[in-house]
């Protein structure tokens, strides 16, 4: 009888989907139906909402690695890789939309991608994405990761990108694990050489992103290019 009040309870979040939508369902109620079942301690939902504590959240559970995730008691390599399956679709989906149509008329959009891919890190990552003529989205590359300055990213690098990639103008973006989203001196001294760096070869700095996990600054809005 137990079992069964259990099972109930765990297709409870699935049958409100299909009646109500899942914009009706908690966080923890969508994740408890990705991962389907529950461990020794719990069932499915509190196993749901150990992730989302842990992790602080979905941002946080979203960034995630393996070796994180399966730190969390009754997550194994089954159900990390459902959750790292859902992260990176959820990357893709927000890379496809940018690849749409013209970058610079999609801000929020690029800002969503960045945080997704790089906001939580725990070491600096330094993104770029390379747009042609008509400002869509070509590819976006991870260029640099450690400290984030003139040492460790490489004008002529980053030159020899844009021209692999025949871009005409790159988006820069670099986390700020520290959560602070304010570029410092360092960053904005890194930006303007690097700009005039890609000037000599006719590429624009559209923009710098300070990225933290749940924001994006961005350098251009604040007139620092």
């Amino acid at each position: 009888m137990a079992s069964s009040v259990k099972s109930l309870n765990n297709l409870r979040p699935r049958e409100r989907l299909l009646r109500h939508g899942a914009a009706t369902l908690s966080d923890a109620e969508l994740l408890a139906i990705v991962l389907r079942t529950g461990s020794r301690q719990g069932n499915v939902l509190h196993l749901a909402q150990a992730l989302l504590q842990h992790f602080q959240g979905l941002q946080g559970l979203l960034a995630s690695s393996a070796t994180q995730l399966q730190r969390v008691h009754g997550i194994g390599e089954a159900k990390s890789c459902e959750v790292l399956a859902i992260s990176e679709i959820n990357r893709r989906a927000l890379l496809e939309q940018l690849q749409r149509g013209p970058t610079l008329n999609q801000p929020q959009t690029v800002k969503q991608y960045c945080i997704a891919r790089i906001g939580h890190q725990p070491i600096e990552h330094c993104l770029a994405l390379y747009l042609d003529n008509q400002l869509q989205l070509i590819t976006a590359e991870e260029i640099a990761k450690g400290t984030i300055n003139q040492a460790s990213v490489y004008p002529r690098e980053l030159v020899r990108a844009a021209l692999q990639h025949h871009a005409c103008a790159i988006i820069l973006a670099h986390n700020h694990p520290s959560g602070v989203a304010a570029p410092s001196q360092a960053d904005i001294a890194l930006t303007q050489h690097l700009k005039q760096a890609l000037q000599l070869v006719d590429v624009q700095l559209l923009d710098h992103l300070i990225i933290t996990p749940g924001y994006a600054n961005s350098m251009a809005e604040n007139n620092l290019l």
